[in-house]
């Protein structure tokens, strides 16, 4: 340290940061950089052989910024992993972080994270992510329980959940420490790249810091005309790179002989991986399921019984399915499964030992939901099916419950009341209401009456003039055994939008809607200038809709 008690952090830090084809947000990420201050020393582009305007934007930033510095490649690597290892070959400061030319780093990031490494003397320094869905700015941490506290690992397999983390791009890392064991991104059109970095990072066994501040925001456009590599899901070609990026993921932690890691690596890719695309699988043709559906049989041969029992129930469950059926099936119900939080949906099956999946596969158990090791009522995968009805006369509406009963053990929890949250997203803001559930048959039903005019005027205070979307979740009060807490099942017929006559706003467009796990969303529009809004937006993403179309059509036609 010096006099003042600081630490000595003035040119430290090499940011490299990457492009290909993106003129429109370069600049943004490059100045975000380069606003961080003292502690970056240079600033390397690698410029992956852009054929837009990228040069120009670089070249423009580059006048008078003597830290700034783009390598130009002239062969398109393919991927992400080849530009990252050139940035890094080139960079000449003691640390290095990564930036993609989409995304941003939030002030002071890098002077946080090289404190941390600094102050422990840790070759490896980590903060939050944070996912901000755009145009809408809806902010979604990544994996916050590891950043919840400032904390030191002296060794990975001592804290294996920083496994989860599969991002490089929040991180620092020394430079010597890298150089010294040989962690490099795999080269060319490799996707999913960072898995295996991170991987041969945490098999040369480093010691960690982690801070709780954000350091880094990850932009996700799903809008974008090119869509990035994670969201681009719609080939069975995507999961097979994510398959291929475990396996040389798990090479990298069996060669490092830590059976620990390698565990939590299968582990991880249970409840993480598996799940993101079954989630996704009903989506999509026939063609698409069959092979998904083979590709990942094979895949989960490789994973043995303690796997299985260490990942969480609807992981388990899901792979059992997987691996008992030749032939894709029930895949609704596995998608529902596979949601955050997890739906288990009806039918209810049970053999002698207990509840399995279906009568035609009792040997696929699924265990914890009765019996010594059961879990408490207040994590069950409950099913809450939800339905607005609105007239056509007033805002007024009515939200229609019914809680599915599973396997009794409801009933013996005695569920009496139903708190409804309706959360605004984006600038955030909750409204709460109560109603007493009643018992119908084999499951427990609420109305609870909504006023929508209300609702949006609540959001109007929180989000101005935008367009609001409220997320549904519910609490199920018990006699015993806590509240759980749980988001509902769209359900019930087509989700149309509404126009609705408002004393407040004049007219209130109103559309229920369900989200990518299906579960009920409400979107409101108040005021005529609002709605016109929503309707505009909405014939635009029409218009690009078939303009992709188009183009992957000309795209296979070419082919």
């Amino acid at each position: 340290m010096n006099g003042s008690g600081t630490l000595p952090t003035s040119g430290h830090v090499s940011v490299v940061v990457i492009g290909y084809n993106d003129a429109p947000h370069i600049g943004d990420a490059v100045r975000s950089a380069l606003a961080q201050g003292p502690a970056v020393a240079e600033v390397l582009v690698v410029d992956d052989a852009s054929t837009d305007r990228t040069a120009a934007v670089l070249e423009r930033l580059r006048a008078g910024e003597p830290r700034l510095r783009v390598i130009r490649r002239t062969v398109n690597s393919g991927g992400c992993g080849t530009p990252r290892n050139q940035g890094l070959a080139a960079a000449t400061a003691p640390y290095v972080m990564f930036l993609d030319s989409d995304d941003l780093l939030p002030h002071g990031a890098v002077t946080t994270l090289l404190e941390a490494a600094l102050r422990h003397d840790v070759p490896v320094a980590a903060g939050l992510c944070v996912r901000r869905e755009l145009p809408r700015r809806h902010d979604t941490p990544w994996q916050p329980a590891l950043y919840r506290r400032p904390a030191v690992h002296a060794r990975p397999e001592e804290h294996a959940a920083l496994l989860r983390d599969t991002l490089c791009v929040n991180k620092l890392y020394a430079r010597a420490f890298l150089t010294a064991h040989g962690v490099l991104f795999p080269e060319g059109a490799f996707r999913y790249e960072d898995f295996v970095f991170g991987a041969r990072l945490l098999a040369a066994a480093p010691r960690i810091a982690t801070v709780p501040a954000t350091v880094y925001i990850w932009h996700v456009r799903r809008d974008a005309a090119r869509p990035s590599l994670s969201l681009d899901r719609n080939a069975v070609a995507n999961w097979e790179a994510r398959l291929r990026a475990h396996r040389h993921s798990l090479d990298a932690l069996r060669a490092a002989d830590s059976p620990v890691l390698t565990h939590a690596a299968k582990v991880k890719f249970l409840d993480h991986d598996l799940r993101m695309y079954v989630r996704e699988l009903p989506g999509h043709g026939p063609a698409h399921r069959r092979a998904w559906w083979a590709v990942t049989r094979d895949a989960l041969t490789a994973f043995d019984e303690a796997d299985l029992r260490a990942a969480r129930a609807p992981a388990r469950w899901i792979a059992r399915v997987v691996l008992a059926s030749p032939a894709p099936r029930d895949l609704d119900r596995l998608a529902q499964l596979a949601a955050r939080p997890a739906r288990l949906l009806p039918p209810y099956a049970s053999a002698a030992d207990g509840p399995v999946w279906a009568p035609d596969l009792p040997q696929v158990a699924l265990d914890g939901l009765t019996g010594p090791s059961a879990k408490p009522a207040r994590r069950l995968p409950v099913t809450v099916d939800a339905t607005l009805r609105t007239g056509r006369r007033s805002p007024r509406a009515v939200l229609a419950l019914r809680v599915h009963e599973l396997y009794g053990r409801l009933a013996a929890a005695r569920p009496h009341t139903v708190d409804v949250e309706l959360r605004l997203r984006g600038p955030g803001g909750a409204v709460t209401l109560s109603a007493p559930l009643e018992r119908d048959g084999p499951a427990w039903t609420a109305a609870v009456p909504l006023d929508l005019g209300r609702l949006a005027a609540h959001g109007r205070r929180a989000a101005g003039r935008a367009p609001q979307a409220w997320d549904v979740r519910v609490g199920l009060r018990f006699a015993r055994d806590g509240t759980l807490r749980t988001a509902v099942r769209a359900h019930g017929g087509p989700l149309r939008r509404t126009a609705l006559p408002s004393a407040r706003f004049g007219l209130l467009l109103a559309q229920p809607c369900a989200t990518g796990s299906s579960s009920l969303a409400i979107r409101l529009a108040p005021g005529p200038r609002c709605a016109l809004g929503v309707l505009l937006r909405r014939l635009g993403r029409l218009r690009r809709h078939v303009t992709r179309r188009r183009g992957r059509g000309r795209h296979r036609a070419a082919r």
